[in-house]
């Protein structure tokens, strides 16, 4: 430790990063979770996405979050159509984390969408966003850090762990996440020329 970093008083290392409509709002939505939305029953996807409505999240009217799913802050939360949360999911959206249409987070998946810059001794928060594309898949126990994109149709393997961008179409997998293999486009338009 430098003696710069010595002379921050100790009093505001620890200074909460959170406005106090912020901690009233995880409060609440702390309770809730732990009541009305983790009991109840599995298929109940609508009124998963109520709950989630109340609390400012966009979630689309097809997407479904299991109940057994964790967010934080989830106004924060932005789900596409037909896009899911898999059971015991983590959505730590301290930033924004945004969901694409048809993406699958599966089972006991993390995306961590907040950090602590660790060039300051204080440690202040920080809350880079991630963004999950259109028809990505991240995998069983797979972790997406803090200001990841992940590209629309690409897969991060199963306990894979991205710290950097993935790129569209890509199969991952690994920590850190490599790139395995390109994966076919569903959907796109044939090229010129080709096909009949």
């Amino acid at each position: 430790m430098t003696n710069s970093d010595q002379s921050i008083a100790p009093e505001s290392r620890h200074t909460s990063p959170y406005s106090t409509r912020e901690k009233v709002g995880r409060l609440l939505w702390a309770v809730v979770q732990g009541t009305l939305f983790r009991g109840s029953f599995h298929t109940w996807y609508g009124w998963r996405r109520w709950l989630l409505g109340l609390f400012g999240a966009k979630v689309h009217k097809t997407a479904h979050v299991r109940r057994t799913t964790r967010i934080e802050c989830p106004w924060n939360l932005t789900m596409g159509r037909n896009s899911s949360l898999g059971d015991g999911t983590i959505a730590y959206c301290l930033g924004t984390i945004a969901i694409g249409d048809r993406a699958s987070v599966s089972q006991y998946a993390h995306l961590c969408a907040g950090s602590h810059d660790w060039t300051r001794v204080d440690l202040p928060l920080t809350r880079p966003p991630i963004v999950i594309g259109a028809e990505a898949w991240i995998a069983a126990d797979a972790f997406v850090g803090p200001g990841v994109t992940v590209g629309e149709g690409a897969i991060l393997g199963a306990r894979g762990c991205a710290f950097k961008d993935l790129e569209a179409w890509t199969i991952y997998g690994g920590n850190p996440a490599k790139k395995i293999k390109e994966r076919p486009r569903f959907g796109a338009a044939p090229a010129a020329g080709v096909g009949g």
